[in-house]
């Protein structure tokens, strides 16, 4: 027993040391604050509707009218029935956020690491590197939470199949499938996909390896048993997964029937996202050296460089006071490189790199050809538009890329890879299966790569660089050439800090390794001296772009926005109706009302579509028809204003004429001049002919109920008619009854819902009731009685094999 928690301990004291660690980076969550992240703040207007609906029903609604006209809140942090994984998911995020996230880092890096065999100091010095990671830190600085909880239970996955691939088949197996199901639980599809990607170049490398070694039957067992782990661990999500493969068809992701563009120009057809759109954010090629030296394109896109800058000599020789000076300088244009917005660089670290490269020379076998190949993979990927055929090629034929968007963030690949191979090369630095002479000649050949690197570029940065924006023009336009040669003044000075930075960080790295072959230092010094180094090395770059300062009330985030005087004045009005705010690109009005606005990177695509068209150019006949009866724009006083829209269409009317046209462009062409209370416009694939009805003074249609998931009306017509609601169309979820009885609607005027209604009064009800959500659910809970009991069933077998 002694000896068990003897072996036990020091896993226990590093697992309270990364607690410790993800507090005290994040220290003001325990004083009650919370982190003030901007998507978070879009998200929570997205999602007050749905959240204020389940603490006052405890049930879901699955739908949302509160952004875009009304969508399904799929994709914005819906809970499912027997969603178990989610609860040990839960579990294991303890932390206030964003320590919690931190702490997943850490974690599931030291258990990959442990299943590679590596010590425990070393494997907790790797998941500070890992865990440390510029970019990782900054996505929680921004708010992209579910992209940070997918990358922290990458390793986790990796450990499973490592298992798996050492013969040990049911750790391999039930880790893997608990593993894969919190990565799909993370709900980042994006993510996983590059998982996925990386799992691959593993794949490959384990294959040549088995065909050299004869060792293929043990090969394609373990892809078997690894693959039962995926199908049991997408069973485990299968609501989030099938209700977000539905979703996905008629969001922005999926397939356009449009061949215009608002202009009238032709429209390339696409089953995914606008290859423009996908590669927006393409990683430069140059920037590359980010990765090693933090600033050497200038940093983020904004940088605080203060009174001693050239910068802020320039706004002074401008006529600026000295406080204006100072509070221009706090977000000098400091970035040089080509991507639109960049939040901070992409730094892995220079200590960290060097190890890496250390471990280029001294590692062999497998697992450097799989990390080296996932970090030339992810890197040449991450370029985008700037290596055009071969993200063309992943584009046009490796299935699902198109889905993604913001292809630089594949580097999240690299940033897992690098930190392994470099602490490997730590390992075979300790290690007697090598020589002294090749452990010498490894740091001679590292240094003079590495640090002769910083030195060229010290020496010729002049020559090898112009240090010219993007956005120079526009700046040389306002403020004049002396401004931008002051601001390429501090980019130079900035380049040279932090090169010079990063040269002595390698120098102290090669002393360090020197001082051991020479006898110098001990083994554990070693680690701690690294250690120590790389946390050095990446939070004092980390804390210049996430710190306390981040940090608000709790009330601050939980309620982020305040009702203005034109969101007071709608909310005063208790009926049903929408709202258009021409006033922010934030999420306040779907805070506050039914809105035409959001924030989303998945919109229905059709909505999207009519917006492109039509809304965005506030088009009344359109705005009419989504009842658009507040309009809040500004006043020539500045201040937002509310203009009552009398026109507006209502909840629900009949119409006198059906229109059939021939197809999605000449649907969407006919709302430009569409008399949309007499007439609706229908897709010759829902109806073949025109159609009339009659009206008389008595026809009425009203809403007489509402909740997100539920409208009724009562209808009153003398003659059989055609009603349009001005709530859009998705038939995969919305059912339409009158007088209790399901009856058909469909798709009119692009993007609403229309249906026929029989002479006399009637009761209407539309209730959104996704079928996918039953079927979901209910084999995420056979999945999990299954993989409940394979588990008992491990353990049970395990347990009698080791009394054996």
């Amino acid at each position: 027993m002694n000896f068990s928690f003897k072996k036990i301990l020091p896993h226990v004291l590093i697992i309270i040391g990364f607690v410790a660690a993800s507090l005290l980076y994040f220290n003001p969550v325990l004083k009650g604050k919370q982190i003030f992240q901007s998507d978070i703040m879009q998200y929570t207007g997205m999602a007050k509707q749905q959240n204020d609906f389940r603490a006052k029903t405890g049930t879901e609604t699955y739908w949302t009218n509160s952004a875009f006209g009304g969508m399904p809140t799929y994709l914005l942090g819906a809970k499912y029935p027997h969603n178990y994984i989610k609860k040990l998911d839960l579990s294991l995020r303890f932390l206030p956020r964003p320590a919690d996230y931190l702490f997943l880092y850490f974690i599931g890096f030291y258990i990959l690491l442990l299943v590679l065999k590596v010590d425990y100091k070393l494997a907790a010095l790797g998941a500070l590197a890992f865990g440390f990671s510029t970019y990782l830190i900054i996505i929680l600085g921004v708010g992209h939470n579910s992209k940070a909880h997918a990358i922290a239970y990458m390793p986790l996955v990796l450990s499973g199949i490592l298992l798996t691939f050492k013969r040990k088949y049911i750790a391999g197996f039930l880790l893997t499938t608990i593993a894969m199901a919190l990565e799909i639980v993370a709900n980042h599809f994006q993510m996983t996909y590059y998982l996925m990607l990386l799992v691959i170049v593993l794949g490959v490398a384990y294959l040549i390896d088995a065909y050299k070694k004869k060792e293929m039957p043990h090969f394609f067992k373990s892809v078997v048993v690894l693959l039962v782990a995926v199908v049991l661990s997408i069973g485990l999500n299968a609501t989030n997964i099938l209700a977000t493969k539905e979703y996905v068809k008629e969001s922005t992701r999926g397939k356009s029937e449009l061949t215009i563009n608002p202009d009238g120009s032709p429209k390339a057809v696409t089953s995914g996202l606008d290859k423009d759109y996908i590669t927006e954010y393409s990683y430069g090629i140059l920037e590359s050296f980010n990765l090693f030296i933090p600033r050497f394109m200038g940093g983020g896109s904004y940088e605080n460089i203060g009174k001693d800058s050239k910068t802020y000599d320039a706004f002074i020789s401008l006529g600026a006071t000295p406080i204006q000076a100072i509070n221009e300088t706090k977000h000098a244009p400091t970035y040089w490189g080509k991507q639109p917005i960049v939040e901070a660089p992409a730094y892995v670290g220079a200590v960290i790199l060097f190890l890496f490269v250390l471990g280029l020379f001294l590692v062999k076998g497998r697992l450097k050809w799989w990390l080296l190949g996932g970090t030339i993979m992810a890197l040449l990927l991450s370029y985008g538009k700037n290596i055009g055929f071969l993200t063309d090629f992943f584009i046009d034929y490796f299935p699902l890329y198109n889905k993604f968007r913001a292809v630089s963030s594949i580097q999240v690949i690299l940033e897992l890879c690098i930190p392994i191979l470099g602490i490997f090369g730590l390992v075979k630095l300790f290690s007697d299966s090598e020589t002294e002479e090749n452990k010498l000649n490894a740091l001679k050949y590292t240094t003079l790569i590495t640090a002769g690197l910083s030195l060229v570029f010290l020496l010729f940065k002049g020559s090898l660089f112009d240090f010219v924006g993007i956005r120079d023009g526009q700046y040389i336009q306002a403020y004049g050439q002396n401004f931008i040669d002051a601001i390429k003044d501090d980019r130079k000075a900035i380049f040279t800090s932090d090169t010079i930075r990063t040269l002595v960080l390698v120098l102290l790295s090669a002393g360090l390794i020197w001082m051991f072959l020479k006898k110098k230092l001990t083994q554990n010094l070693v680690i701690v001296a690294f250690a120590v180094l790389i946390v050095f090395d990446l939070v004092a770059v980390d804390r210049r772009y996430v710190n306390n300062d981040d940090f608000v009330s709790a009330i601050q985030v939980q309620k982020p926005y305040q009702a203005t005087a034109a969101d007071l004045e709608i909310l005063k009005d208790k009926s049903y109706y929408r709202v258009f705010d021409l006033t922010t690109a934030n999420t306040r009005p779907s805070y506050f009302h039914n809105s035409l606005n959001g924030y989303h990177a998945a919109k229905m695509k059709r909505y999207n579509e009519l917006f492109d068209f039509y809304i965005s150019k506030n088009h009344m006949g359109v705005l009419n028809m989504l009842n658009t009866k507040y309009i809040i724009a500004q006043a020539e006083d500045g201040q937002s204003q509310v203009f009552n829209n009398p026109e507006a269409n209502g909840n629900a009317w009949f119409i006198k004429h059906l229109k059939v046209v021939e197809n999605a462009n000449a649907e969407i062409k006919a709302l430009d001049t569409l008399d949309t209370k007499r007439v609706a416009v229908i897709d010759s694939q829902w109806r073949k002919e025109n159609k009339s009805f009659t009206l008389d003074s008595l026809t009425s249609i009203k809403l007489t109920s509402y909740k997100p998931n539920y409208l009724q009306y009562q209808s009153n017509n003398s003659n059989d008619g055609f009603a349009v609601f001005s709530e859009n169309y998705y038939g995969q979820g919305w059912q339409a009854y009158i007088d209790g009885v399901e009856a058909a609607h469909i798709r009119v005027n692009y993007v609403l819902r229309g249906m026929e209604i029989p002479a006399g009064n009637h009761t209407i009800e539309f209730k959104f009731e996704p079928q996918i959500i039953k079927t979901g659910s209910g084999i995420a809970l056979g999945s999990t009685i299954i993989v409940v009991l394979l588990i008992i069933g491990g353990l049970f077998y395990e347990f009698k094999r080791s009394r054996k």
